[in-house]
């Protein structure tokens, strides 16, 4: 009989003699580090076949830029998400509604967080990911200067146009970017808009005028939901006039009357 053989029969014999207590504690001594390890490995192959399963395309994506959290907000997000897939009938088995409440565009940070959100930002909105954006005004005029936006009066029906004209913001094409950089960090070195003058109100005030977004200060759920209630305070203020929250549809959007319809599921002018 080899050693081995040898070993497995006396443990065996030692293991007939026990009663109940006494087998678990010894097996637990024995083999605790294998049921762990057993523990683990189903564990990350359960979690993996679930998020395999059940990852879903984004029916709809909207991103909230420098938006802030607070404790009466921080579950809207994902409310309004399902709430909105029923309303615009986005079928749950097939995709996933997205509203994004966590990128921080700001030139005054210089961190890499916020590098990183305008990287991401740039790419999911050139491959078509982002069904809408909305911002303050600052970042939303460098958004406007790269032609990211729709003409709306190219998007919308007469009847669209006409109910949400007056919250039109108009940029002046005749202002856009012609260099070849791709970052909005890049541009702001060359020229400081922000000294600038203009009521993106006013389309009268542009050489060419082109309505790019929806101003969202006010009127409607977004608004009601405090996300960009600090652009109240006075200091927020933007060539020359109060910053506004807009929103705008990104030319690579290939469903932009879904945009419309969230819109409406903010019930701009309703309330």
């Amino acid at each position: 009989m080899s050693v081995a053989e040898e070993i497995r029969e006396q443990q065996k014999q030692a293991f007939s003699t026990m009663n109940s207590k006494e087998k678990l504690a010894y097996f637990w001594d024995y083999y605790k580090i294998h049921v762990f390890v057993v523990i683990v490995v189903i564990a990350m192959v359960t979690t993996f076949i679930y998020q395999y399963v059940t990852n879903k395309d984004y029916g709809f994506y909207v991103s909230l830029v420098n938006a802030t959290i607070t404790d009466q907000n921080q579950d809207l997000a994902s409310e309004w998400a399902a709430k909105f897939q029923e309303y615009a009938g986005i079928d749950p088995k097939e995709y996933q509604v997205y509203i994004d409440t966590s990128v921080v565009l700001s030139e005054d940070m210089g961190t890499s967080y916020s590098v990183s959100n305008e990287e991401k930002m740039f790419v999911m909105a050139q491959v078509g990911t982002i069904n809408a954006i909305i911002a303050e005004t600052e970042s939303f005029e460098k958004y406007s200067q790269f032609e990211y936006f729709y003409n709306l009066e190219n998007v919308l029906s007469d009847e669209e146009i006409e109910k949400y004209r007056p919250y039109f913001y108009y940029t002046d094409a005749a202002s856009f970017d012609t260099g070849d950089d791709d970052t909005f960090y890049e541009a702001s070195e060359r020229k400081d808009p922000g000294a600038l003058t203009i009521n993106h109100r006013d389309p009268s005030c542009m050489e060419q005028p082109v309505a790019v977004g929806i101003i969202l200060t006010s009127d409607n759920k977004l608004a009601d939901a405090g996300y960009y209630a600090y652009l109240a305070n006075d200091e927020y203020d933007y060539q020359g006039y109060p910053s506004e929250t807009v929103l705008g549809i990104p030319v690579s959007n290939k469903e932009p009357e879904l945009a419309v319809r969230f819109l409406e599921f903010l019930q701009l002018g309703e309330g």
